[in-house]
């Protein structure tokens, strides 16, 4: 899904293999305890159109909360949903792959990114990067076998 249209940077991927079934991931991405646990505080229900909140710190003129709707709804494989805060209008989306019994591939994109928020992009990576770390790390998975 990456794309560029004028003015607008690549989008956000990350992708990582856990050692943990499909459906375990699933839950881990796709309901309101599980998204807290390794994102952020929220009220998300996975019902399509369900419209929710992300809450996190305050800071430089940010209010700390991003308003979602949830767009995509495919269980067990992929979640989408609008992502606006900040004065930006996004879009996340996270996809599982399952490859064995075990093992499930976990595509993370983020997708909006304009060329006045290139600085926020960047930090935005990095910090896609951590977060699904701490996902893999909470799911007890020790593999650091990150594709992208």
């Amino acid at each position: 899904m990456k794309r560029r249209t004028k003015n607008m940077l690549p989008d956000i991927e990350r992708t990582i293999i856990m050692e943990a079934p499909i459906q375990k991931v699933w839950n881990a991405i796709a309901t309101s305890e599980g998204l807290a646990a390794w994102l952020m505080p929220n009220d998300f229900q996975p019902v399509m159109g369900h419209e929710f909140t992300f809450h996190s710190v305050s800071q430089h003129g940010w209010d700390g909360i991003v308003h979602c709707k949830v767009m995509e709804f495919n269980p067990p494989k992929k979640l989408g949903f609008t992502w606006c805060g900040n004065n930006m209008e996004q879009y996340v989306s996270f996809e599982l792959t399952e490859l064995e019994k075990d093992k499930t591939q976990f595509t993370l994109i983020h997708a909006g990114w304009s060329e006045e928020n290139a600085m926020l992009r960047d930090i935005m990576y990095d910090g896609w990067g951590y977060l699904t770390e701490d996902l893999r790390k909470k799911m007890g998975d020790k593999n650091d076998g990150y594709l992208s």
